[in-house]
């Protein structure tokens, strides 16, 4: 079961690497799940789809048979939580988690009761994990966002939340965090810094998986060298577009 032996892996803190999707197109979502990424995450914040690109976006990952599907959901409300566990994600990342209260409330939301307050409605999920909830609740994991100053400051108090599987930095929210007048802004690359580093740290110490978004594989690898435990690469978009302009300039030449 992919899932499951997805959970173990990251709880166990060891080295996990996924690629990131924000376009709704399931055939190519497919196509990148059969590669061997560890997971494929589908980005319902800030991507271009939809309840039935998520959904869709899981079918395309599980057909390509390789991959655990994550889902960063738009919001922390326990409906889209459950409806992405319902559309059959192994996973959720939570954004913008200021405090220890807000990451239990994600984890609230990914459990059955009486450990949670998710609704019982699988109807994919019950496919491949379950459909017993204990067991859903075991193959299920989440991840809290961390991305703003208050994020940062509560960091320790997050990581030590009871059931929270780890932490996911995303990058251009916390450069903004740090004083950064725009993502990747140099001004501020000794904070970041910093502030990546305080976040690995505090993951470690309460030995729960430490995540980030990377720009490309060169820059995943580094931050796994540095001590993180999994890392995002890039998204389809961008790569799309990279690959695109690299064929026009090498055929103009």
């Amino acid at each position: 079961m992919i899932a499951a032996e997805f959970a173990a892996k990251l709880r166990g803190r060891e080295r996990t690497v996924g690629y990131w999707a924000v376009l709704d197109a399931p055939v190519a979502t497919e196509r990148i799940a059969r590669l061997g990424y560890d997971y494929v995450a589908i980005d319902g914040q800030h991507g271009l789809v939809g309840y039935s690109g998520i959904r869709d976006g899981m079918m395309a990952i599980d057909a390509g048979g390789r991959s655990a599907g994550l889902v960063r959901v738009e919001a922390n409300d326990l409906t889209a939580i459950g409806r992405s566990l319902d559309a059959g994600a192994a996973g959720v990342i939570v954004p913008l988690i200021d405090t220890a209260e807000d990451a239990a409330a994600a984890v609230h939301a990914t459990r059955y009761p009486p450990r949670g307050g998710r609704s019982y409605g699988p109807m994919r999920s019950g496919l491949r994990i379950g459909p017993k909830p204990a067991d859903a609740d075991a193959a299920t994991v989440v991840l809290a966002m961390i991305e703003t100053p208050k994020g940062l400051a509560n960091v320790e108090e997050i990581c030590a939340t009871p059931g929270l599987d780890g932490v996911y930095v995303g990058p251009s929210d916390l450069c903004l965090a740090v004083g950064g007048a725009f993502p990747g802004d140099p001004a501020v690359s000794e904070a970041f810094e910093d502030a990546v580093a305080t976040v690995r740290k505090a993951a470690e110490k309460a030995g729960v998986a430490a995540g980030i978004h990377t720009a490309g594989g060169e820059l995943a690898a580094r931050r796994l060298a540095e001590g993180y435990t999994f890392a995002s690469v890039a998204s389809d978009l961008v790569h799309l577009e990279q690959v695109a302009a690299e064929h026009l300039k090498v055929a103009g030449e």
